[in-house]
């Protein structure tokens, strides 16, 4: 792909990229913005490429998951502590929710385990298959549907408990 046409297609992904990112990075802005830029930086300059073997947004978000690992392994072998910023304003691909609700899923999600949170980020709010998400994620298609389902369940308990009903 040209550095013309791979420009635009970031551009063209960004902003679910970067909501990729924020589930990758627990919600920290500061820590997505940084994960991004390096998976552009990453991307352009030809460290991480391209093969065709996936959709170019498969592909991608595996880059942005991958980078914010590598970031997470950095942060804690220097032992530093890091602060979580508050989630930001629901951006557009997100559903539009009253506060109370976005406050309940959004502490649900964090009990949830990492590969749950992950897998329900990638078929709820990016739209994709169960199938796209474990490539991004790595894993086989079966463990992706067992962390689906079981996320799934969990939510919907945790959310009873809270009094929020399903709409």
């Amino acid at each position: 792909m040209a550095d013309a046409g791979l420009s635009e297609e970031l551009s063209k992904l960004h902003s679910s990229s970067f909501g990729w990112a924020l589930s990758c990075c627990r919600r920290d802005r500061a820590e997505a913005e940084d994960v991004i830029q390096e998976t552009y930086f990453k991307v352009l300059s030809g460290k991480a490429r391209f093969d065709g073997r996936s959709a170019f947004r498969t592909w991608l978000f595996g880059v942005i998951r991958l980078t914010g690992l590598e970031r997470r392994r950095w942060r804690f072998s220097r032992r530093r502590e890091v602060t979580t910023a508050e989630p930001p304003d629901v951006p557009s691909s997100e559903p539009r929710v009253d506060r109370e609700t976005r406050e309940a899923l959004t502490k649900a999600l964090e009990r949830l385990s990492e590969r749950q949170r992950e897998v329900l980020h990638l078929t709820f709010y990016e739209g994709l298959t169960v199938e796209e998400a474990a490539a991004i994620m790595r894993v086989s298609v079966g463990s992706a549907r067992t962390h689906y389902e079981r996320g799934k369940a969990s939510l919907l308990v945790m959310l009873q408990k809270e009094g929020i009903e399903r709409p």
